[in-house]
């Protein structure tokens, strides 16, 4: 019987393979490179972005491009003019003005763009018409190394300045340096860090790495939190997406483990003194004072979630690796997860809710694990009809 000759594929998969174990004491961008590379050719399918098509057709009325040309947009948030403030990760602050204008905001400094680590989340002051507050989550460099920081700001037209750090010593690295911001019902500002690489450290309680920190909008410790410190949750891997639902509850996208055993992501529904489990558990599996997730990617297909918004009855959330938008219909048991605009934008990383009850994105093809695409990065305007 004649053998079968194995296909260019699969050869070209098994040299990367063998790449990525000879290479597994090298650094965070070779080891990342491999494994993307890996995928692309095990997948093809991922690799109409490389052709710099655009499948979705933003002639349709329930599409716009509200901005193109930018540089991994990381998190999204209104401002009470309606104008759109965004961050990106190497250290820029951009205001986008309603009839679509980019604007650079001054007197932002110190960020230290390395790996997953940057100019990452934003959140604005419940009371922003009073105060004009926004906060920030930075990776910075010191003297002991990288580390992440919330800091506070007044934004006056389209300048910074009293800058105040709200919490600083929190865990960086290269990856899972974790970065949501959002407040609360309750006008306490909620942190979603990371564990930096570092994965006993979620369960450390006198870390701040792979945590959920809750923080009174001044740096103090606000009473009631469970372990009379900032720590609200802890036991997450690295946490990127933070929202209320229309209950008053407290969800985050997790992302679960990586690289060639990628998946089981999460979302989880947080609350203070619980213990999510990471490292010690993932998927399904149980350990007495640990909580499973709500709702999990399974072993086989990542989301690699990131930001995330309430809109009605579900969550929004970005998918990175998923190259989605996925909408998890909270209200069903068991909760289900359903996959939009799967390869039509690439990865997709912030998701906000407008004023306008519209639903914005932006993608990450620019974040060196990607192929961007003509206008990449960009921000899109996505109609809420498409999800009924």
């Amino acid at each position: 019987m004649a053998l079968k000759r194995p296909s260019l594929r699969r050869v070209l998969g098994g040299i990367l393979l063998l790449l990525l174990v000879a290479g597994a004491a090298a650094g965070y961008a070779y080891r990342n490179a491999v494994i993307w590379a890996y995928f692309q050719i095990r997948l093809p399918g991922r690799i109409v972005a490389a052709q710099g098509i655009l499948k979705k057709d933003m002639r349709d009325d329930d599409f716009k491009v509200l901005a193109t040309g930018l540089q991994v947009p990381w998190a999204m948030a209104f401002l009470p003019d309606g104008s759109l403030l965004v961050t990106e990760r190497p250290g820029m602050l951009k205001r986008i003005a309603p009839d679509g204008a980019v604007i650079p905001i001054a007197g932002l400094d110190g960020t230290k763009a390395a790996g997953e680590g940057g100019l990452l989340g934003l959140a604005i002051h419940p009371h922003f018409d009073q105060n004009h507050w926004i906060y920030l989550y930075q990776t910075v460099d010191t003297p002991s190394g990288l580390r992440n920081r919330v800091v506070r700001y007044r934004l006056e037209g389209d300048a910074l300045s009293g800058r105040t750090t709200i919490v600083q010593n929190i865990p960086a690295a290269s990856e899972h340096d974790g970065g949501a911001l959002a407040f609360g019902p309750d006008g306490r500002l909620y942190v979603g860090t990371g564990d930096a690489d570092d994965g006993p450290s979620a369960q450390d309680l006198n870390s701040l790495g792979g945590k959920v920190l809750r923080v009174n909008d001044d740096a103090s410790v606000p009473s009631g939190n469970p372990f009379d410190t900032l720590v609200w949750s802890y036991g997450h891997r690295n946490i990127e997406g933070l929202a209320w639902d229309g209950k008053g509850r407290l969800w985050a996208t997790e992302h679960g483990r990586s690289g060639l055993q990628t998946g089981f992501d999460e979302l989880n529904l947080i609350e203070g003194g619980v213990n999510y489990g990471w490292p010690t558990v993932e998927g399904d599996e149980t350990n007495d004072g640990m909580r499973k997730a709500a709702v999990h990617s399974g072993p086989t297909e990542p989301w690699a979630p990131a930001g995330l918004a309430s809109f009605d009855q579900s969550l929004f959330f970005g998918g990175l690796r998923g190259e989605a938008l996925y909408q998890a219909q909270t209200g069903a048991s068991p909760i289900q997860v359903l996959a939009h605009f799967e390869s039509d934008f690439g990865r997709i990383r912030a998701v906000a809710v407008g004023p306008d009850r519209q639903i914005y994105l932006s993608t990450s093809n620019t974040d060196g694990r990607g192929l961007p695409r003509p206008g990449d990065d960009r921000i899109v305007r996505v109609s809420p009809r498409k999800f009924q």
